[in-house]
C-alpha cells in the first residue's frame, strides 16, 4: 500500500463518508464551483438561494442575464462583480457548446474537455478539475489549498510543487475511480478545517504517528508529525 492509499485509508476509517459535492443537480454544482472561489460554502449557499429565488439558478438564464442582475443576486458570495462575469462566461461557454446537454460531452476525451474549461474567462485549474469532477463525473483529482498544506506537512511533496504535479501524484497512486476522487477530497477538506489549519491540531489529527514516505530512499519511516 503506497502513502497516498494509506492516508485516504486512515481518513476514511477516522471520519468516515462526506457525501461531498453540495448541490442537487450539474447546473447548481457548476453554479457552485464558481461561487465558492474565495469564500466559505454558507456564503455560496446564500447566493444559491437568491438565484433559485430570482428563478436565475440556470446556466441558460445566466447567460441570457444582464452582469448587473447577476452580481446582485451572488453579493453574499463575495467578489460579485468579478464572479458575475466568471459565472456568465461559463454559462456561455456550456450554452453554446452543448446546449447545457451534458449528456452529450461524454464522447469527449477528458483533456479537450479540461483544455476548453480552462480558456474559459475565470476557470482556473481547481475549478475546471472540480467541475469535471463533481459535475461531469470525470476522473480527475482536484487539488486545492487543503491538499498543498496537508501534502507538503506530510512529506508527499515540496511546497513549490505545481497543480499538475500534485495531481498526477495522486491519480497514478490511486485506482481511477470517480467516487474514491470525490472522497478523497472532501476527507482532505475535513482534515484541512478540523485539523491541518495554519496553526495546526497535531496531537488529535488522525494522521499523527504514522509512517512517512522516504522519496530518495523509496521506503517508509516513522515520524511524529510536529
Amino acid at each position: 500500500m503506497n502513502i497516498v492509499t494509506k492516508i485516504y485509508s486512515r481518513l476514511y476509517h477516522s471520519f468516515g463518508p462526506q457525501h461531498w459535492w453540495p448541490g442537487e443537480s450539474v447546473q447548481e454544482i457548476i453554479i457552485g464551483a464558481i461561487l465558492t472561489q474565495n469564500t466559505n460554502w454558507q456564503n455560496v449557499e446564500k447566493a444559491i438561494l437568491n438565484l433559485k429565488k430570482g428563478r436565475l439558478l440556470s446556466l441558460e438564464r445566466i447567460s441570457r442575464a444582464s452582469l448587473d442582475m447577476i452580481a446582485e443576486l451572488i453579493r453574499p458570495s463575495g467578489y460579485y462583480n468579478v464572479k458575475a462575469k466568471r459565472l456568465k462566461a461559463v454559462s456561455e461557454y456550456f450554452a453554446q457548446r452543448c446546449r447545457c446537454d451534458f449528456t452529450s460531452l461524454e464522447p469527449l476525451p477528458l483533456e479537450t474537455l479540461r483544455h476548453e474549461l480552462l480558456a474559459v474567462y475565470g476557470v482556473g485549474l481547481e475549478t475546471a478539475d472540480s467541475i469535471l469532477l463533481y459535475a461531469l463525473n470525470r476522473p480527475v483529482f482536484v487539488v486545492d489549498a487543503y491538499t498543498r498544506r496537508i501534502g507538503h506537512w506530510h512529506g508527499l511533496f515540496k511546497d513549490n510543487l505545481d497543480y499538475d504535479s500534485i495531481r498526477v501524484l495522486f491519480e497514478s497512486s490511486l485506482p481511477d475511480s470517480i467516487p474514491l476522487f470525490n472522497e478523497y477530497h472532501a476527507l482532505l477538506v475535513r482534515l484541512g478545517k478540523e485539523f491541518c489549519r495554519p496553526k495546526p491540531r497535531c496531537d488529535s489529527c488522525p494522521l499523527n504517528f504514522r509512517e512517512y514516505f522516504h522519496p530518495q530512499r523509496g521506503t517508509f519511516f516513522k515520524k511524529n508529525h510536529k
